[in-house]
C-alpha cells in the first residue's frame, strides 16, 4: 500500500509540473497571437491587407515570373537612356520630316534590328513598318517591271540578311560620301522622289480614258521606293559598280534633286497627271 501511495505522489507531481509548463506556453502563444492581431488591425487602418505586407522568408525563392517582371516606368526610362541608333550605327531620334503629308507613314520607330517578320499584313499595315525595313523588301526583287520579273541576276534573293547587308553598305557609303546621317538623307530623297498625283484608266460608255487622281501617302512612299531602287538596279546591270555603290548614288542624287531616276519618273508622272485633268 505505501509502495502504490508513493506512485500515486510521483504521478500528481509530475501532472502538476507538466500543467506549469502548459501554462507557461498558452501565455507565450497568447502574446504572440496579440502581436499579430495588432499588425493586423494597423495595416486594415493603413488600407492594406496582412498578405501584402508580409516579408517574404528565406528559405523560399522569388519565383521566375515575379522576378521578371519590370515596372512600365523603369522600362520606359531605360529606352529613353538608350541612343536610338539603327543596328546601333545611326540614330534615328534627330531625323526630320519636312512633307507634312508623309509625316504619319514615314516609319523611325525605334528598332536596333528593322525587322517585322510579317506581323503588320492588315489594312494599312505598312505605315507600322520601319522604312529601312521597307526598303530591303523592295531590294529583293528590284527586276520587277510591272507585273513581270524582266531581269534576273544571281545575288537578288529573298534572303533578309543579304538584302540588308546591301542597305548597309550603301547607308555607309552615303555617310563617307556625304557626312550626314544617312536615314536623313534616305527621306530626304523619298519626299523628293515621291509623286502627289498619278494616272487612272476610266472605262464609260465603252471608251477608256485617262484620269489624273491624287495618290495616297502610302502609295507615294511606295512609288519612291521602287523607282530608286529601279534606278540603281538599271545602273548597276552589266555594269563593274556593285549594287550597294548605285543605290548610295541614287539616293544622293534624289536627295539633292538632281536629274536621278526616281526623279524624272515623278516628274513624267505628275505631266501625265497634268495632261489628263
Amino acid at each position: 500500500m505505501a509502495k502504490k501511495k508513493s506512485l500515486i505522489n510521483e504521478a500528481v507531481e509530475k501532472i502538476e509540473e507538466l500543467a506549469e509548463e502548459l501554462a507557461e506556453g498558452a501565455k507565450e502563444i497568447a502574446k504572440e497571437v496579440a502581436t499579430e492581431v495588432k499588425l493586423v488591425v494597423e495595416n486594415i487602418e493603413e488600407g492594406f491587407t496582412g498578405k501584402e505586407k508580409e516579408k517574404p522568408k528565406a528559405h523560399k525563392k522569388a519565383s521566375s515570373k515575379t522576378s521578371s517582371k519590370i515596372p512600365q516606368k523603369e522600362k520606359e526610362e531605360f529606352v529613353l537612356n538608350l541612343d536610338k541608333k539603327v543596328f546601333d550605327l545611326y540614330d534615328i531620334s534627330e531625323v526630320q520630316i519636312s512633307d507634312a503629308g508623309l509625316r504619319n507613314v514615314i516609319n523611325l520607330e525605334f528598332k536596333i534590328v528593322t525587322k517585322s517578320h510579317g506581323r503588320n499584313r492588315e489594312r494599312f499595315g505598312r505605315s507600322r513598318v520601319n522604312i529601312i525595313e521597307r526598303l530591303v523588301s523592295l531590294v529583293g526583287v528590284p527586276g520587277h517591271r510591272g507585273k513581270k520579273h524582266k531581269i534576273v541576276t544571281r545575288w537578288a534573293t529573298g534572303k533578309y540578311n543579304k538584302n540588308m547587308g546591301m542597305v548597309l553598305e550603301a547607308l555607309k557609303i552615303i555617310n563617307q560620301k556625304t557626312g550626314k546621317n544617312p536615314i536623313q538623307v534616305l527621306v530626304t530623297a523619298i519626299e523628293n522622289s515621291s509623286p502627289k498625283d498619278e494616272v487612272t484608266m476610266i472605262q464609260y460608255g465603252g471608251a477608256r480614258y485617262p484620269q489624273a487622281v491624287d495618290c495616297s501617302p502610302l502609295r507615294r512612299i511606295s512609288l519612291s521606293l521602287r523607282n530608286i531602287v529601279h534606278g540603281a538596279y538599271d545602273k548597276s546591270f552589266r555594269n563593274k559598280k556593285s549594287f550597294s555603290q548605285t543605290l548610295a548614288e541614287e539616293i544622293i542624287a534624289t536627295a539633292n534633286g538632281e536629274n536621278s531616276i526616281a526623279v524624272t519618273k515623278r516628274i513624267e508622272l505628275e505631266k501625265q497627271a497634268d495632261a489628263a485633268r
